[in-house]
């Protein structure tokens, strides 16, 4: 029993630092670019600090940045070592996590567009009031931070840029996001599988406050976030409770929360949770009735929540050997690439602590360079332009991102074939557990292929929509059916899902209308 529950931390861990390390890169490249170009003084600028505007920044740059809330903490650690107030630095790690391009637009075919612009703009009420009652609570020190020496042009700067990426990679950083991971890991260890499916009922009116329960240790990628949202929609669950999924789940972890309470103290950090769920909670009950969606069936339950419980039955022989199973069906072989790329970087990290005590690289970074550089073109950029321009082109990768993640219809009818034939042939044999695995990827790829329609064609009608609302209803009905065991009316759905995939094809390739 316990090697099965070390197994299950394992899994749960291991499956969110691969899902975490794309944002985690983000993170560590921003933090080298503020840090490099920007330097504390360019870092207050930009962040506003002592300005009106420091809140509202820290949201938008937070919106616009694709970190997520492992991704956030060197960001973060950088801003307060530029002496930026609290309250803005809170905002910033709550506010990055929670919205990016990919997850915006993936969130609008969840549900009404209505719903998810609702939560980004009670997003920005929470952080910005929570920030101003912070800052009154706790006022700081105004005083500059001594300035940063300025790096060269040239190989230097490279150089100043790998050294502050690879040093956050194995810093202190690394410890705060493996603390940030022991959440979701203790509750794959401890959490009985499919407990949670029957407690976010839109009839229990505690169900937001289990949230805030669950919300907080657990984490979520924005995606995921989002994911998880729409199946609280498309089973007309507790509004309120996917309101504080997304806030708390997508927005803070247990590494967060203990970075806060190291830098600012245990009464500061509290006081910030405090401020957060005391406006956070009416929010929650505010939205459930107007948000409500209105044409769908409660369902009485959810499996949005069973990938945070055990992943494992216990009655497994070979504890790992289940684990390497479940991974090699869970985790795409691209997936391990930016996981490699991040390892690597903590290898170098280390290695270049242990050989480099003496801080020579460092050392050789701040020289000052006596030459200008030869040649009628060669221009030195200032640093702020090449920082403002690097963070630019994250946000454009960020949005280029959306386009790759999102594949046009054509392409995604292609790559969910697989998902299609699996989930059927799953089902004519009655196995639930294969059914549930394909049929929740043959629903992604409809919900991506709604967002690659939309970025491609400039609209997407209410037919298109219900055409792949009808499929993923059916395979919601396949999934309960194959439960049952009721193999007369399994053979009835999947000649239905087949008929209406075929429909839903048919609309997208043929009746699309290209608007640009």
């Amino acid at each position: 029993m316990a090697a099965m529950m070390f197994a299950g931390f394992f899994y749960r861990a291991f499956v969110s630092l691969t899902e975490a390390s794309t944002f985690v890169l983000a993170g560590l490249i921003t933090t080298a670019v503020l840090r490099t170009f920007f330097g504390t003084a360019g870092t207050r600028r930009l962040f506003g600090e002592g300005t009106g505007t420091a809140l509202l920044r820290a949201w938008l740059l937070g919106m616009l940045l694709p970190v997520c809330s492992l991704g956030v903490i060197p960001v973060i650690r950088e801003l307060r070592r530029s002496r930026i107030r609290g309250g803005t630095v809170l905002a910033f790690a709550m506010s990055g996590p929670l919205f990016n391009p990919l997850s915006l637009l993936y969130g609008l075919t969840l549900s009404e567009p209505i719903a998810i612009l609702t939560f980004a703009f009670c997003s920005l009420m929470i952080v910005t009031i929570a920030g101003v009652i912070y800052d009154r609570l706790y006022p700081e020190e105004s005083g500059l931070p001594p300035a940063d020496p300025v790096v060269p042009f040239g190989l230097q700067r490279m150089a100043a840029l790998f050294s502050v990426t690879v040093r956050e990679a194995s810093g202190a950083s690394a410890g705060w996001l493996l603390l940030g991971l022991s959440g979701v890991g203790l509750l794959g260890a401890f959490l009985p599988q499919n407990s949670l499916q029957h407690s976010f009922n839109v009839d229990s009116p505690g169900a937001p406050l289990l949230m805030v329960l669950l919300s907080i240790p657990v984490y979520a990628t924005p995606m995921l976030a989002m994911s998880q949202l729409g199946m609280m929609f498309q089973h007309a669950n507790s509004v309120g409770a996917a309101f504080i999924l997304l806030i708390l789940g997508a927005g803070t972890n247990p590494g967060v929360l203990g970075w806060s309470i190291a830098e600012l103290g245990w009464k500061r950090a509290i006081s910030w949770l405090l401020l957060v769920l005391g406006i956070l909670l009416p929010l929650a009950y505010g939205v459930e009735g107007p948000l409500f969606p209105r044409d769908v069936e409660p369902a009485g339950h959810t499996h949005a929540f069973d990938i945070y419980c055990r992943p494992f039955s216990g009655h497994e022989a070979v504890p790992l050997q289940a684990v390497r199973d479940r991974l090699q069906r869970d985790v795409a072989a691209w997936q391990y690439r930016p996981l490699g790329l991040l390892g690597g970087l903590f290898l170098v990290g280390c290695l270049l602590r242990l050989f480099d005590r003496t801080g020579r690289l460092d050392a050789w970074i701040r020289q000052p360079v006596s030459q200008r550089p030869a040649g009628r073109i060669d221009v030195v950029v200032p640093p702020a332009v090449l920082g403002g321009l690097a963070l630019l082109g994250l946000v454009l990768l960020s949005v280029a991102g959306c386009y790759a993640a999102y594949p046009s219809p054509a392409d995604s009818l292609e790559a969910m074939t697989d998902a299609r034939i699996s989930t059927l042939s799953a089902a004519l044999s009655l196995d639930h557990e294969e059914t549930k695995y394909w049929a929740e990827r043959y629903d992604d790829w409809t919900r991506r292929m709604e967002v690659g329609a939309w970025l491609r064609r400039g609209t997407l009608s209410d037919y298109h929509r219900w055409k792949t609302r009808l499929v993923r209803e059916k395979l919601e009905l396949l999934e309960h059916e194959v439960e049952e065991g009721d193999r007369e009316v399994v053979l009835k759905l999947v000649s239905e899902i087949t008929r209406s995939h075929r429909r839903m094809a048919e609309a997208y390739r043929t009746e699309l209308p290209a608007v640009w």
